[in-house]
């Protein structure tokens, strides 16, 4: 199974993405995790993503189509894996493609996380101080989901004309989400 996970920040992408990864034991990758690790650890590329999340802007297409054409050559994904935040925008959307058939991995679903915005500022609000969180700050969160409205959320109807989108509620039960979501992809 190779899928998309996709909707808004704040939709549950990542809980929901850890869930299916079990189910379908494949890997959730996910561009977000990636970079946060890379921050953390110091690194050369951690440098270059926090340049651009600390201002609430999104890591520009070279890079991160670099590193996730790189994760998902990696062999726990030959059989299969979750995108969890990637692509954002339509050049990606071309670039997954062109990587798509370039590895002979062709994708299965997209899946499309749906929540109002009043639900997804607050749970960011939650996570940013659970987790202590630098980039959920209220201003980085209306421009992020400003950016998602403007260039990812027109992707769908992308993935739509191409009959792979299921649409999935985002609110609710975590559990009772991801079973709606597992019983859509059957």
């Amino acid at each position: 199974m190779r899928l998309l996970i996709m909707g808004p920040q704040g939709v549950g992408k990542g809980t929901q993405a850890a869930l299916l990864s079990k189910h379908f034991d494949i890997p959730a990758i996910s561009t977000g995790d990636i970079f946060r690790y890379n921050i953390k650890n110091g690194t050369e590329l951690g440098k270059q993503v926090q340049a651009y999340t600390d201002k609430g802007e999104l890591v520009p297409d070279a890079l991160t189509n670099s590193i996730v054409k790189d994760r998902l050559a990696k062999d726990d994904a030959k059989n299969g894996w979750i995108l969890d935040g990637y692509p954002r925008n339509v050049a990606q959307v071309h670039a997954l493609d062109a990587m798509l058939e370039e590895l002979g991995m062709p994708l299965d679903s997209v899946v499309a996380l749906e929540a109002e915005r009043s639900v997804l500022m607050q749970r960011m609000q939650k996570r940013a101080e659970q987790e202590d969180r630098a980039d959920d700050t209220p201003e980085a969160i209306e421009k992020r989901l400003a950016t998602y409205e403007q260039e990812t959320a027109p992707l769908l109807d992308v993935y739509e004309s191409r009959g792979q989108l299921v649409v999935v509620n985002g609110v609710g039960d975590v559990d009772d989400i991801s079973a709606r979501m597992i019983q859509q992809l059957n």
